[in-house]
């Protein structure tokens, strides 16, 4: 025990440089807010629902949060209740045992809103597609706005993906 003591004492720290923001970075949170504010007339709030997926989305949905993306330094946020949300940020295959949550979930989300699914399982079913446990896609639920591909897809594309349906799409007004 006390080798490894002396050993930590010696060694150098296996940690990785610290990484900044680039400025591309920036500029996308500034033109979302931007976007958001012009559309919304506040910043923009986001409900992510959990289909069923694998959680690999998820962990990438989780990492806009994180000290590097931290995107709510650009008035964008995620709450906890669809009722405060203009956004629904959707992972993962619908399952058989989340489409009534899904469904309830946008229902309960106010006029104007927008979807967005998130992933190839979330566009199609994925390589979940076909299973007896799986409805489809986020569309086979609810009507969506957009689709960002990837397995998983970057949160930097995440983030083009908000700007693109704030600056392309109209927002859904009508409930199904």
């Amino acid at each position: 025990m006390r080798k490894l003591l002396f050993e930590s004492l010696v060694r150098a720290p296996l940690t990785e440089p610290v990484l900044r923001p680039d400025a591309a970075m920036d500029e996308l949170g500034v033109a979302i807010d931007t976007a958001a504010r012009r559309r919304l007339g506040r910043s923009l709030s986001i409900r992510a629902v959990d289909a069923g997926s694998c959680n690999g989305c998820e962990l990438e949905i989780h990492a806009l949060n994180n000290a590097f993306y931290d995107i709510e330094r650009f008035g964008i946020r995620f709450v906890a209740s669809p009722r405060h949300a203009d956004v629904l940020l959707v992972t993962g295959p619908v399952t058989r045992n989340m489409r009534e949550a899904l469904q309830r979930t946008y229902d309960a989300t106010p006029d104007p809103k927008w979807v967005v699914s998130v992933g190839k399982c979330g566009r199609d079913g994925g390589c979940f597609a076909g299973s007896y446990a799986v409805v489809g896609g986020v569309s086979e639920v609810v009507p969506v706005d957009l689709h960002i591909p990837g397995c998983p897809p970057p949160p930097i594309d995440i983030l083009k993906g908000l700007l693109a349906l704030m600056e392309h799409t109209s927002m859904r007004t009508d409930t199904r």
